[in-house]
């Protein structure tokens, strides 16, 4: 039997970002901004703040960043941020469609009223 300091779950256990440290639990308790932001789908688009989108995106992509160029790289870190990036992203996308739809239907209607 292999001792918990060799085993895989032990330099796992003993790791620089492991779950003794702040570098595991962070990501971990991260991804419920992802969770939010795929429960957001069903929300109608114009009830979803473009401009706190905007932000979470650029968080997540910036983080992304920082989190694979700090020593000890943190790959769990780096894909939580992505996918709370790109989930904000999509967000966005969905506002802009939705303006640009509603703009096109007003002019449509101001159209039609002449």
């Amino acid at each position: 039997m292999a001792s918990a300091g060799t085993s895989a779950f032990g330099k796992f256990l003993n790791s620089p970002v492991g779950p003794k440290t702040i570098h595991f639990w962070a990501p971990a308790m991260k991804w419920g901004l992802v969770i939010a932001g795929l429960g957001d789908l069903a929300r109608p688009a114009d009830q979803i703040s473009a401009k706190q989108q905007l932000s979470l995106a650029a968080t997540g992509l910036i983080w992304t960043r920082w989190s694979l160029i700090i020593t000890p790289k943190n790959y769990s870190l780096a894909t939580v941020n992505f996918f709370v990036g790109c989930t904000a992203a999509y967000q966005l996308a969905r506002v802009a469609f939705s303006k640009k739809e509603d703009s096109q239907n007003t002019l449509e209607q101001a159209k039609a009223a002449e």
